[in-house]
């Protein structure tokens, strides 16, 4: 497995919780990225409802029309374009190939970055826990499923998609700081130093 430690400027990874922390209070526009499953949904609105900022999911307000229709690629970039202009925001969704027009706004990256089986496990409990329904952060009229092109996608992310994001993170976005989270317990950490008292 790549570690994107290993990748980055030693000055752009954030390892401390707790400078971490004070980062995501002070950020205007957070950027979360990192393999389906692995909670970064979760993580975003938590975030968003934390320090009022507009969460926006690549999911429901970009990608997906009704019935699991991928919307067309310029239309796409073109709504990213437009919602990065906002002032405040948390945008959700990892997406490689918009980050060139996303990092450039970006204050901060979080990077949930979870074991692959634990991102099966999530997705998979994801499905039981909607199953027939379409939950909150996709378009309407995506009812929850999973089959087995969504688990290949993420048994080969660190593969297929973590060199493409490691570059893209380089190349648009090289002085903004990165938290990369491994474990549950660090997001439940991270998560408990956002709701301390200042």
């Amino acid at each position: 497995m790549m570690d994107l430690r290993a990748e980055l400027p030693p000055r752009q990874q954030i390892a401390d919780l707790r400078l971490a922390a004070q980062h995501i209070g002070t950020a205007r526009r957070i950027l979360v990225m990192g393999c389906s499953g692995g909670g970064k949904s979760t993580l975003s609105l938590k975030i968003a409802t934390r320090f009022r900022l507009s969460y926006i999911s690549l999911d429901r307000d970009v990608f997906w029309l009704p019935g699991w229709v991928t919307r067309d690629r310029g239309e796409q970039r073109n709504i990213i374009a437009s919602r990065i202009l906002e002032e405040r925001w948390i945008m959700d969704g990892t997406n490689p190939s918009s980050l060139d027009i996303r990092l450039p706004r970006t204050d901060f990256v979080i990077w949930v970055r979870m074991p692959r089986l634990l991102c099966i496990w999530g997705v998979v409990s994801r499905w039981v826990r909607w199953i027939g329904r379409t939950r909150p952060e996709m378009a309407a009229g995506c009812i929850e499923k999973i089959d087995w092109e969504f688990v290949r996608f993420i048994w080969t992310f660190e593969d297929k998609f973590v060199p493409r994001i490691i570059s893209g993170i380089a190349e648009h976005g090289p002085d903004v700081p990165v938290l990369q989270l491994k474990s549950r317990r660090e997001v439940r950490e991270l998560l408990d130093l956002l709701h301390a008292p200042a």
